[in-house]
């Protein structure tokens, strides 16, 4: 699944490539979608995108009429810009525009979803000015809950996925187990530094290596969440708790409880 930081790369470059176009057709293909078919077409035909942005897990296309088209890719969702007719397989969604080029959504599992005009969520985005140190010591002041699922709960704070969260406690040196309302002052420091801190050098890794990328995942720049290490850099060993999500981390984070 696709990650904040990827997410960010993804709208820096379709808000290069789409604003400015109008919307000929939108096209659906089943798929979740919050309105029908006709009305997703009829809402959007005739309009300009005029932004592309991220908000939490999901891509936002802004139009000239204030409308919102909001995707979320799921596990396996993807994004194909084309020209003429779509060659991609698995389309939930194709956006045709005036001037013969077109952007599809895919997935095969289809649960990759949909929204017109996303009901805004009340959770602040992890990149958010406001999801500061005040927000993230009333955040992890309200609940014992292991830190890493404080950081996963996207009514809490929204965008961080399971690698980064990993990442994220490595460099604030927590463990993922920790008790949220356990942790100290310091450390709450800690934690709210290293979410910036490690999203956007993310984005900025992502972008070097990927300049044009509007689909998939890296992670081979990860230093704890990645299956190819074995040590962090300080030289500590890479653990691995299994579950429903695989967690990464070492000795070296601090547990609170």
């Amino acid at each position: 699944m696709p990650e904040l930081p990827d997410l960010q790369a993804f709208s820096h470059n379709l808000n290069k490539k789409l604003k400015g176009k109008t919307v000929k057709q939108v096209i659906t293909h089943g798929g979740k979608l919050n309105v029908s078919a006709e009305e997703l077409n009829d809402t959007l035909q005739h309009q300009k995108v005029t932004a592309v942005y991220r908000d939490g897990k999901e891509l936002h296309i802004q139009f000239s009429k204030g409308d919102v088209l909001g995707l979320h890719m799921m596990l396996h969702g993807k994004l194909f810009l084309f020209e003429g007719k779509n060659a991609n397989k698995y389309p939930l969604i194709e956006i045709l525009f005036t001037d013969g080029t077109g952007l599809t959504l895919t997935d095969f599992q289809k649960a990759a979803t949909t929204t017109l005009n996303p009901e805004p969520k009340d959770a602040l985005d992890a990149l958010a000015k406001e999801a500061d140190e005040a927000y993230c010591e009333e955040l992890l002041g309200k609940t014992k809950s292991a830190v890493k699922n404080v950081l996963l709960d996207q009514k809490m704070i929204r965008g961080i996925g399971n690698a980064y969260a990993d990442e994220i406690l490595w460099h604030a040196r927590i463990s993922p187990f920790s008790a949220s309302n356990k942790i100290p002052a310091d450390k709450v420091k800690a934690l709210a530094k290293a979410i910036k801190n490690v999203l956007t050098d993310a984005e900025k890794q992502i972008r070097k290596t990927h300049p044009d990328i509007i689909n998939g995942e890296v992670r081979d720049f990860m230093l704890i969440h990645n299956p190819r290490k074995t040590h962090s850099p300080d030289g500590a060993e890479i653990k691995i708790k299994a579950g429903t999500r695989k967690t990464y981390y070492t000795d070296e984070q601090e547990l609170y409880k």
